[in-house]
């Protein structure tokens, strides 16, 4: 039988130190969360690998890596409410939950919202709130937020979750182009968005996130 907090140790000794995150609330959070217990119960054995594990089409559980550099360029405050979109089963969010005041857990899909809302109160993470609903229009009623998190990639950022973030606010986007990505960091200011690049990730691009294209005549 796996013990899975010494594969997780290594999974954050192995993927996550290597990889420059150095903030003890992220370490202890990824060495906290059990990573196994929120990927499809077919993956279990698989959820250290290091690599994006399937959800659904164009949906993934990021890779350690990915999630946990994500969460080092946003550095979340423990007074800060958070939006994480396109939660799954729920990892990120009890991720986000070790760090935050409170999390809202937005996800479309109506079956994995409900057992991330199961698995979430399993494991008495008692400030995350699962919401349904498209994963483009965000969660206004909850907002604005501190700080937003996407869990996918992300060909054009719609306007409704820039809204949704406070003046002074933090996002953490996986721009993609093609088949190469960028994590960008975005700051919120009275006259937009101010991006820096943070490190460069690649992940399938979200529904409702895809670039639009214009047609010229």
């Amino acid at each position: 039988m796996t013990d899975f907090a010494i594969v997780r140790e290594a999974m954050v000794d192995g993927q996550v130190r290597p990889s420059d995150v150095t903030l003890y609330p992220v370490i202890e959070a990824m060495l906290t969360v059990p990573r196994e217990d929120y990927v499809p119960e077919a993956l279990r054995d698989v959820a250290y690998i290091g690599d994006h594990l399937p959800l659904a089409e164009r949906r993934v559980v990021l890779d350690a890596r990915v999630m946990a550099k994500m969460l080092e360029t946003l550095a979340i405050q423990p007074t800060e409410l958070v939006l994480d979109v396109g939660v799954g089963l729920g990892l990120s969010a009890a991720l986000v939950a070790h760090l935050s005041e409170a999390v809202i857990a937005l996800e479309s899909d109506e079956a994995m919202a409900n057992e991330a809302e199961v698995l979430l109160a399993s494991h008495d993470v008692d400030n995350a709130i699962v919401e349904i609903g498209p994963l483009s229009e965000g969660a206004p009623k909850h907002g604005p937020y501190d700080v937003i998190i996407i869990e996918g990639g992300v060909g054009e950022l719609p306007q409704a979750l820039i809204d949704q973030l406070k003046t002074g606010g933090r996002m953490a986007v996986i721009m993609m182009d093609g088949a190469l990505g960028r994590c960008m960091l975005g700051r919120k200011f009275e006259s937009g968005m101010n991006w820096r690049w943070s490190f460069d990730a690649a992940a399938p691009v979200l529904p409702g996130f895809e670039k639009q294209t214009i047609f010229a005549f």
